[in-house]
Order: structure tokens, then sequence, then C-alpha cells
């Protein structure tokens, strides 16, 4: 079975074909950082707009470079939620156009779901049962993963997400845009411990997460040392280094403890905070040290792609499941509430 896969839940365009028998064919994505990079985030309308400009070009570029056509597809999986509602009309209508054109069945997609199940994309992939720590933009969350669609909810993030909390920061700091990134890359020139941010949360037995107090707690130790420091550049590297420092501990301490509630030895990490390379270590040394298996998907498939959208539908797609032609988008959905894949 030969899937189409399209996602648009923000801001990339991302498309694929993935094959059951042969993997990962063909995959593309564009990213609008340069688009939103003057508003210093995402505007939603330009992102939709954009997406529109996108899709057609790269589906037929793809195809193209696969050596097909719209008849050797058999499905079409298009990101349903959650995301931006604007965003996600757009994948939809044209995804589920393309199938009623091509006269496929058409699957929407769960796009936490796709981050979850980026890690099969590898050659080498968990086995169920696993722990998942999603950590993407708008979501931190711990997931007991036993079967496709099979998800209980152990902690979520009651505030701000890791992302948005790593994005909100560089703000402050005035990192620029995209911040995350920046943010991390100048934590790799930082000082570790010349300040120590709180891990909040950790001091209580449930595996929900906080972070929004930390971007105060930088913001006001950046305000008290800025006007007694001789070189702010190193300033904003070292409150960089122990802001990152508190994420990773904290993520850390919440996924040791899921680990020893559910008994589960593998741990998945996926989402585009989890491409990030203290994240990665940490958790690998505490895999080891515990006798577990650490798994991601490679950098590539960490953020928003269409890859990880066309193995969800397939999945669900080779179970049989499909929309009808009334297609729906839900920009907020919970996905405990997806239905099992036998």
């Amino acid at each position: 079975m030969l899937v189409l896969g399209i996602e648009t839940s923000c801001d990339e365009t991302g498309v694929a074909i993935y094959s059951g028998g042969g993997g990962l064919l063909e995959h593309a994505v564009y990213s609008q950082i340069a688009l939103h990079a003057e508003y210093g985030g995402v505007v939603p309308e330009l992102a939709s707009r954009d997406h529109v400009r996108k899709l057609v070009p790269m589906v037929r570029q793809m195809l193209a470079d696969a050596g097909l056509n719209g008849e050797r597809i058999d499905g079409v999986a298009y990101t349903a939620g959650p995301g931006l509602a604007g965003a996600l009309l757009v994948g939809a209508a044209f995804g589920r156009s393309l199938a009623w054109g091509w006269g496929v069945p058409a699957v929407g997609v769960h796009h936490m779901e796709g981050h979850l199940l980026a890690p099969m994309l590898e050659s080498e992939r968990p086995v169920f049962p696993f722990v998942a720590l999603l950590v993407s933009g708008g979501h931190t969350q711990l997931v007991l993963v036993e079967g496709v669609g099979r998800y209980r909810l152990l902690g979520e993030s009651v505030d701000d997400a890791a992302g948005e909390a790593f994005d909100k920061t560089a703000k402050l700091l005035q990192l620029g845009y995209p911040g995350g990134p920046v943010l991390a890359r100048l934590a790799e020139q930082g000082e570790p411990g010349r300040f120590r941010f709180p891990r909040p949360m950790t001091d209580r037995p449930e595996l929900d997460f906080s972070f929004s107090g930390l971007k105060t707690f930088a913001l006001t130790t950046w305000q008290r040392e800025a006007a007694l420091a001789q070189d702010l550049d190193r300033l904003k590297a070292d409150i960089c280094r122990a802001f990152e420092d508190a994420v990773v501990d904290t993520l850390l301490i919440k996924c040791r403890r899921a680990l020893e509630q559910t008994g589960a030895t593998s741990l998945v990490l996926a989402g585009g905070v989890s491409a990030n390379r203290r994240l990665r270590e940490a958790v690998e040394l505490m895999m080891d040290r515990q006798g577990g298996r650490a798994f991601y998907p490679r950098p590539e498939f960490c953020t928003d792609n269409g890859a990880m959208i066309a193995y969800a539908g397939w999945q669900r797609l080779k179970a049989g499941q499909h929309e009808a032609l009334a297609f729906d988008i839900r920009p907020r959905w919970d996905m405990t509430t997806l239905e099992p894949v036998a």
C-alpha cells in the first residue's frame, strides 16, 4: 500500500510517500521560518496562504521524483489536528480532494500520534509497550503506548510546554526567531553551574509539567545581572545554559518516574525539542544506567513533517479506517480518544 502523507498543522508544509513494503520512498518539507521571522512568531493567516501556494507543486515534484503518478497511490493521509484551524483546513481539503479524485480512501491523522510514531520510520524500532515523551512546540506529554491508538496519558504540561518555554525565553532575551534553536546553541557556550534555576513540580509525585515560571526566572536573572555584567553576551549564554539544564533535568526526572511507575524499559523521544542534543545525551545516559533503551527519530523527523503523517496514516488505512467524504478538522484533539488499530 502506497500512502501519500500531508502535514500542514502550523508553519511547515510536509509531504511524503510511504510504502508498506518499501518504507519511506520520498519526502519533502518547506519551512515558513523566513515568512514569519519579521513578526517574531507564526501568523496563522500567512501560514494558511503559504500552504496553499506550496502544496500542489510539492506533491507534483515528489511524485515525479518517486517515478509515480496518482494512479499508483492507494490512500491519502492528512493532519486533521491539533493545530491552527486555517492551516489544517488547507491540508485536509487538499488531501481529501486528491483522494476523491483518485478514487482512494483518505484518513485524518492526529498530529501528535504522527510524532509519537516517527521513530518507527527508523531501522531500529521500539517494541510495545513503551513510554513516550512528546516534546513539541505546543505539547509536553508523557504517554504509555501499548499499541497504535492505545495511549494512556501519564502527565502533561499545565501551562507552557517545553518548546514554548524555549521560544518565549529566547524572545525575552532578544535572541531572534525562531528562538528555541538559538537558545540551545547559545547554551552550548554557557558556563554550567553559574546560575541554578528551579526544577518545577519535581517535588510532587505526579507526572505533570510546568515551565512558565522558568521564563520568568530567566528574565529576572537577566534584569538583575545585566546592570553589573561586563560581558552581556557571556551573561546571556550562562542564563541559556541554566535554563536548558533546568528543562532537561525536569524532563529526565519525570521520565524516570514514568518508567518506574509503568515498568516499561523503552523510552521514545519525539517532537521538535527531542532534537535537543543535551536532552538526547542525558536520556541515553539514564537509559544505559537503568538497562533500558532510548529511541528517537533522526533530527529531520523531529520537527513537523509529512513522513510521520504518511506512516501513521498507513497504519490506519491498512486496518480499514478512513474518513467520509465530508471531512473534519480538530484544532483541539485528545489523543487518548483515538480508535485503536487492531
